[in-house]
């Protein structure tokens, strides 16, 4: 059985709708308490065995490279002070055996496109994709949940989730049939549908296994939505000659793609922080009865939030 040991992560967005925040800085370096975006997805490809990490960057996103490679005045200095535990936290952001490799994105042609430029280091090999402005809170870290669907049916897989039907025509759209539990058999997909033609209400999220042959569809896909090449296209044609599954994962998506979805990430996370969590629960109870809607029951929720294991 091929195992799943690359994982690519699309950063090459401007992400607009945090500006002026991502003028000089990617979106992904945006910090949910102390850790970036992009290294909660990192840890989650990590947790699910992936040890080969390929960024495909773009203009501007030189401190994604940055957060991964090694920085000897750093760690010198933290050394040097006796801050052991901070110097371990830094060391452990790529463990030894994960390798990184940065791919630039010439042209924004969108996540098809970015996908497609990692081809060279692919190969023929299956792979996952972790966009990471998904930010999803799981017992079990997501990826790790298909990669075990994977190994046991060999087949392309796609996190999906239940959104409201009228948020359908902001994502792809599964037309599909229950197939075994938390799994749909994927006859067709749809790009942002309107709520009247929307096949279903399951959306893809951005987590996917992908077989190497998506390369040659994206290699033959036209612009699509947006102008851009869209995966969704690429998919829809390697239904036409392999199986692909839908995964209803078990978990708590934040799109930290969007302000507020940022922020209620930023909440839960902070909630379940070892070091700021209950302290932080304490201001929010005692803020919230200052305003007059007092909830006693925050501390108390709180305490019995567990932030999953992250790698790192």
């Amino acid at each position: 059985m091929t195992k799943i040991r690359k994982a690519v992560f699309p950063v090459g967005g401007l992400g607009t709708r945090f500006l002026p925040a991502t003028k000089a800085s990617p979106k992904e370096m945006l910090p949910i308490v102390d850790k970036p975006l992009i290294q909660y997805a990192a840890e989650e490809a990590i947790a699910a065995g992936c040890d080969q990490l390929i960024f495909v960057t773009g203009r501007g996103k030189r401190a994604i490279a940055d957060h991964f490679d090694v920085s000897y005045e750093l760690e010198a200095e933290l050394e040097s002070r006796g801050k052991q535990a901070l110097l371990e936290q830094v060391r452990k952001i790529l463990p030894k055996h994960v390798s990184a490799v940065f791919i630039r994105q010439a042209q924004p042609l969108g996540l098809g496109h970015a996908v497609y430029c990692a081809r060279p280091v692919i190969g023929d090999e299956p792979f996952a994709v972790l966009l990471a402005d998904d930010l999803i809170l799981a017992e079990q870290p997501v990826l790790a949940q298909m990669v075990e669907r994977f190994e046991r049916y060999n087949v392309g897989l796609l996190a999906v989730q239940e959104v409201p039907r009228a948020e359908t025509k902001h994502y792809g759209v599964v037309d599909g049939k229950p197939w075994d539990e938390r799994l749909h058999h994927v006859a067709g997909l749809v790009e942002k549908p309107s709520p009247e033609t929307a096949p279903s209400n399951l959306a893809v999220i951005g987590r996917y296994i992908l077989p190497a042959r998506i390369f040659h569809h994206l290699e033959h896909t036209p612009t699509g939505a947006g102008g851009e090449i869209q995966l969704t296209d690429a998919i829809a044609r390697l239904l036409e000659e392999k199986q692909v599954l839908a995964y209803q994962f078990a978990g708590q998506r934040f799109d930290c793609g969007d302000k507020l979805g940022y922020l209620k990430a930023t909440l839960e996370y902070a909630l379940r922080h070892p070091q700021v969590g209950q302290a932080f629960a304490q201001y929010l109870s005692h803020y919230c009865q200052e305003l007059g809607i007092g909830n006693e029951e925050l501390v108390a929720k709180q305490a019995d939030m567990v932030l999953p294991k992250m790698v790192g």
